[in-house]
């Protein structure tokens, strides 16, 4: 992540977001949720979902 915004996806399945260092600015149901460095993130399918300006780090996607 470079502090740059990701676009809005959706999923047919859910998908973890595990941030290994810095912080992710994730924008999820209308809200920015802070995700810190070795914490996970689940996205449940069929969520709308964004990565929002200013994340940093390095970010770890895993489609389940």
């Amino acid at each position: 992540m470079d502090g740059s915004s990701y676009p809005n996806e959706v999923h047919s399945f859910a998908e973890a977001l595990l941030v290994l260092e810095g912080q992710m600015k994730l924008e999820i149901e209308g809200k920015i949720v802070s995700v810190e460095a070795s914490e996970v993130f689940i996205v449940p399918a069929g969520i709308p979902h964004a990565v929002a300006p200013g994340s940093h780090g390095t970010l770890v996607i895993i489609d389940q």
